[in-house]
């Protein structure tokens, strides 16, 4: 058992550090504003247009975004 438990343990460690991984960068680094057309705004359902409207004023509080 020994043996089998030494053989594993690098696959282990492989899975435990590549669990903990993330995207480097903060919201301003990997995000930017979302701009549609007059009509992809008219096709917009109200939860995808608040959903949208919300990610854009984040953007505006952290990262300093203009309309």
């Amino acid at each position: 058992m020994g043996k089998r438990l030494i053989l594993a343990l690098p696959v282990l460690v492989a899975f435990v550090v590549a669990g903990c991984t993330t995207a480097s960068g903060g919201f301003c680094a990997v995000s930017s504003p979302l701009r549609l057309s007059a009509k992809a705004v008219d096709a917009l359902s109200d939860e995808e247009a608040r959903a949208l409207l919300s990610h854009n004023r984040k953007g505006q509080k952290l990262c300093g975004w203009r309309p």
